[in-house]
């Protein structure tokens, strides 16, 4: 019988086109969680989908900073995480996304449509000591699907690269 409930969500997985969505802001525990997800993309047969959420408030008024473009600025995030992450070459099936938005929102929309989503456990923002920030936080509780807060750690760093959780020196936590 469990054989059977295994092999049934096997398929399901098959049919439904995984996809694992990772969301990146360039801090070291976006880039880890970028090599997890190709870890957990070779264990499901996935796809990853990086994503670059920005948005701008406008706190004082309409005044834009002249020559400066959030969105390139975000590119050039995604592409340099994306570098440190897997060097010159991205796993197949992989695509990276800038998107405007509260990166809360954006990756939670684009959790509707994913198997999987990765996130740092905190970003550049925050105050120091905080277990997680506001974006893995508010993912954590309200993404559609499975959700995988990576803690910045040597073990997490070793297994996103291949070692086995066995090898670790103490017990990986995932979020």
């Amino acid at each position: 019988m469990k054989r059977k409930l295994v092999e049934a969500m096997e398929q399901e997985i098959t049919l439904t086109g995984s996809r694992i969505v990772v969301g990146v802001d360039g801090s070291p525990e976006s880039v880890l969680a970028l090599k997890w997800a190709q870890t957990m993309a070779r264990a499901f047969n996935a796809t990853i989908t990086a994503v670059t959420a920005w948005h701008m408030d406008t706190v004082f008024g309409s005044y834009i900073i002249p020559d400066w473009d959030p969105d390139v600025d975000a590119q050039k995030i995604l592409k340099d995480a994306v570098q440190e992450a897997f060097g010159g070459k991205a796993p197949d099936g992989f695509s990276a996304e800038c998107v405007r938005g509260r990166p809360a929102q954006v990756l939670m929309e684009y959790s509707k449509s994913a198997q999987m989503l990765i996130v740092g456990s905190r970003g550049h923002g925050g105050f120091a000591g905080m277990l997680l920030g506001s974006v893995s936080s508010a993912c954590a509780e309200h993404a559609s699907c499975a959700v995988l807060v990576i803690h910045s750690s040597n073990d997490a760093q070793r297994v996103a690269e291949g070692a086995s959780h066995e090898d670790a020196d103490e017990p990986v936590r995932n979020g």
